[in-house]
């Protein structure tokens, strides 16, 4: 079925190398040994997204995450040419949101103001914690005072759209613990903040040596106190794990939620396009070790893969971006993002609303508080058999 309505798309860039693999992530990120082949690497992601182009022809970016690893520990130069390089290959709105991805290292603060003349108007800091404890458990490399003078640090560079990363559910946290970490980035008055839980992941240290965590009823307490705290000084939250100011919602991220096309660079990096002639959604992705990707990216050989979405898939891979909303989405997006009827969500969503999972609004695909709150509960009910 043909696409009527116009897909925004939005750019991902992924740099691989960070300073120390924490202990937690899963991500894809490799410890830097040595110098960072920064020159070869932008190298490789503008052939990348030239071998990209004839599949958005016309289409223009309406964000770009540069995310990791730790992509500020590359140069304000190399930054300056990647970003030059996108804006001469691809149409950018004047008003395109540029997030940049960013740890409280000392080397990385002193070069905030020159990521802004470089043209990022937005920065993502992962503080996870103001307890030096917790970050010594964490395996971060800054500490308390790091993690303040990083956010002092992009206030003075002009960059106040700012967001920091802060965890919860660490282990042996305390709910008063977890309060102060509140307290704290709040008083660093960032734009936006990102408070998620903790979990162990395949392939991390933690999971071959998982530590001690709080149990769900602690984390629940540390949640909802959090959602009080942050709701009475001006933060909404607006997705599971998302609370903003005012009008600074992340762009990049809410097009992710709403089932948005977006173009991925970089080693491993995912993207999703839509064929608005057929209707027809691709999911491709870019080799993982940036090795074989710099040996190959331009090329097909480049590609990890580059598989169509079933249609009997596409309700769930709406839903499970769609419904970690607070708000959820008109219901006529699903129609206009997957070309499908929405009378194919029916069963699923009558027995959400029976469940009380989601809202009974025809004209929203909305959860309930307790929906938002089960969201792995929620959405088999949409999966095929």
């Amino acid at each position: 079925m043909a696409l009527l309505c116009p897909i925004p798309l939005a750019l991902y860039v992924h740099i691989p190398w960070c300073v120390r693999k924490c202990p937690y992530c899963d991500f894809n990120s490799h410890e830097a040994r040595g110098l960072i082949p920064e020159a070869a690497y932008v190298g490789a992601l503008l052939a990348d997204l030239e071998q990209d182009l004839p599949r958005v022809w016309g289409r223009r970016i309406e964000s770009v995450f540069i995310g990791g690893g730790t992509p500020s520990l590359f140069s304000a130069e190399a930054l300056d040419r990647l970003l030059a390089g996108l804006r001469a290959r691809l149409p950018l709105r004047p008003d395109t949101e540029i997030t940049l991805e960013a740890n409280p290292g000392a080397v990385e603060r002193g070069k905030f103001a020159e990521f802004r003349e470089a043209g990022v108007n937005r920065l993502s800091i992962g503080v996870q914690s103001f307890d030096d404890e917790q970050l010594q458990r964490l395996g971060r490399i800054h500490d308390r005072r790091a993690a303040f003078a990083a956010a002092e640090a992009a206030q003075a560079a002009g960059l106040d759209n700012f967001n920091l990363d802060l965890m919860f559910g660490l282990p042996g946290q305390t709910v008063a613990r977890a309060r102060a970490d509140i307290a704290n980035a709040i008083a660093l008055q960032p734009a936006h903040l990102s408070y998620y839980q903790l979990t162990i992941e395949p392939n991390t240290a933690f999971h071959q040596s998982p530590p001690t965590l709080p149990d769900d009823e602690t984390t629940d307490l540390i949640q909802q106190r959090a959602q009080a705290e942050l709701a009475r000084c001006g933060y909404q939250q607006y997705e599971v794990s998302a609370y903003a100011r005012q009008n600074r919602c992340c762009r990049h991220n809410l097009n992710y939620w709403h089932f948005g096309d977006y173009l991925g660079i970089g080693a491993g990096a995912h993207g999703k396009r839509t064929d608005p002639a057929t209707g027809t959604i691709h999911r491709l992705w870019k080799l993982r070790h940036p090795r074989d990707y710099l040996a190959s990216a331009g090329t097909p050989a480049g590609i990890g893969g580059d598989e169509p979405i079933r249609p009997v898939d596409l309700p769930v891979e709406f839903l499970m971006n769609a419904l970690r909303l607070v708000e959820g989405v008109p219901a006529a997006l699903f129609e206009e993002r997957t070309g499908l009827p929405l009378t194919v969500l029916e069963p699923g969503l009558g027995q959400a609303r029976e469940r009380g999972l989601m809202t009974a609004d025809a004209e929203r695909l909305q959860p309930t508080e307790l929906g938002l709150r089960f969201l792995n509960d929620l959405l088999p009910t949409f999966m095929p058999e």
